[in-house]
């Protein structure tokens, strides 16, 4: 949630639309949807770090719905705007699950087979 209203809070300020919380939430509404319909549908509190399928399907389905339900509640969009969303919902909805799936392998590497700490001895 904290990806989507980023990117809606950044986007209203780059267009100088103003940071109102109606503002916010009338823009922001339709990508929640989608975010929501995409953790249902991935079953994220199963695996929410994961990279497959759980972030690439809520990113999908963050994206596809956010502008589908644009599309038909007024708003509207472009094309210009359906590549800004699909890029930087990518970039937050993928990758912290990407930092995040490298840290069990920044771990083991740091950890001998024994348990003791690499130089600890």
């Amino acid at each position: 949630m904290v990806c989507v209203l980023a990117f809606v809070v950044i986007g209203r300020a780059s267009h100088q639309d103003g940071e109102s919380l109606a503002g916010v939430a009338g823009t922001a509404w339709p990508f929640l949807v989608g975010l929501a319909a995409g953790e249902a549908a991935t079953r994220a509190w199963r695996r929410p770090a994961a990279l497959v399928p759980t972030g690439v399907g809520v990113w999908l389905a963050t994206v596809t719905l956010g502008q589908l339900l644009r599309a038909v509640s007024g708003p509207g969009t472009d094309a210009a705007f359906i590549a800004v969303s699909a890029v930087f919902l990518g970039l937050f909805l993928l990758g912290w699950r990407l930092v995040a799936g490298l840290y069990p392998a920044v771990r083991s590497h740091a950890v001998g087979r024994d348990g003791d700490r690499a130089g600890s001895r």
